[in-house]
């Protein structure tokens, strides 16, 4: 958060993937506090901004410009008002909050941000699934294609993530979804890598789906799916995946709150697991 150079304050709020009740009370409060609500008609569901107080201005943002919220930012800061900017999902991926901070810092109004729920998880949590499974998959990457409309740095690229073999969210993507389909597959997915689609995840419309990667993209193509979609990609998401225990909730797993039994230690150990969470844990 800046230093308060003068009045008025701007708070970037996530509103999360789009159920009105998925975003955090603190984001609410601050809608609700906020004297200036600005907010995208296109992303994000009236209910959400539904409970500002009376008097308050909303601006839709919808086909608004940085120029065009410049204003408002300045009327806040000269009068000492507060200005709930909403954005869909979390502020911090694909925001376009960098630029409203410097923004900020040239016009002296302090700011800040706070979390949301992203699509990547909501669709996570819908499809329930888990992201990251002991030796499977710890570690998910978080992108988008290359070649669309914003340039990518020129050592990111789908193909290359995919060499990784991990959990893969994709963003913005789904406009190209045959390029898409097959960038993961050059990088090394196998074709019966698990994907799951997620359109619109947490509205009332919410399409989820399930198929192998080599039919990415045919099924995009049947549903018409070109925007509002996340994708996820890799083999713990699987319906039945292979589960291994996290050994961090195994009995013979001991850390500070908590006894190994001696037995269970045993056991684990004659598997090469680590049993003591003061060494590196095996999770």
């Amino acid at each position: 958060m800046s230093v308060p150079t003068a009045q008025g304050k701007v708070v970037f709020v996530g509103a999360g993937p789009g159920a009105p009740d998925l975003i955090t009370v603190r984001g609410s409060r601050v809608i609700a506090a906020a004297d200036i609500v600005i907010w995208a008609s296109s992303l994000v569901a009236p209910e959400i901004v539904a409970g500002h107080k009376p008097g308050a201005v909303l601006v839709d943002s919808a086909s608004a410009s940085l120029e065009d919220i410049t204003p408002l930012y300045e009327r806040a800061r000269d009068e000492g008002l507060l200005v709930a900017r909403v954005h869909t999902g979390d502020p911090a991926i694909y925001g376009a909050t960098a630029e409203q901070r410097q923004l900020c810092d040239r016009l002296g109004i302090a700011y800040e941000s706070i979390p949301g729920v992203s699509a990547f998880s909501a669709c996570a949590a819908a499809a329930e699934v888990e992201i990251t499974l002991p030796e499977v998959a710890q570690s998910l990457i978080l992108t988008r294609l290359e070649g669309g409309r914003t340039p990518m740095p020129p050592k990111e690229s789908v193909r290359e993530f995919a060499r990784h073999g991990t959990t893969m969210a994709l963003y913005l993507s789904a406009a190209r979804n045959k390029v898409l389909q097959d960038e993961l597959l050059a990088g090394g997915y196998p074709p019966d890598t698990p994907v799951i689609i997620g359109h619109r995840v947490s509205w009332p419309d919410q399409v989820l789906l399930r198929c192998r990667l080599d039919e990415l993209s045919a099924t995009m193509k049947d549903h018409k799916f070109w925007k509002h979609t996340v994708i996820l990609v890799g083999p713990a998401l699987a319906a039945t995946p292979m589960v291994k225990r996290s050994h961090l909730y195994h009995p013979g797993f001991r850390h500070e709150y908590r006894a190994a039994d001696p037995d269970a230690a045993l056991a684990l150990a004659e598997h090469g697991a680590v049993v003591d969470e003061t060494r590196t844990a095996t999770s």
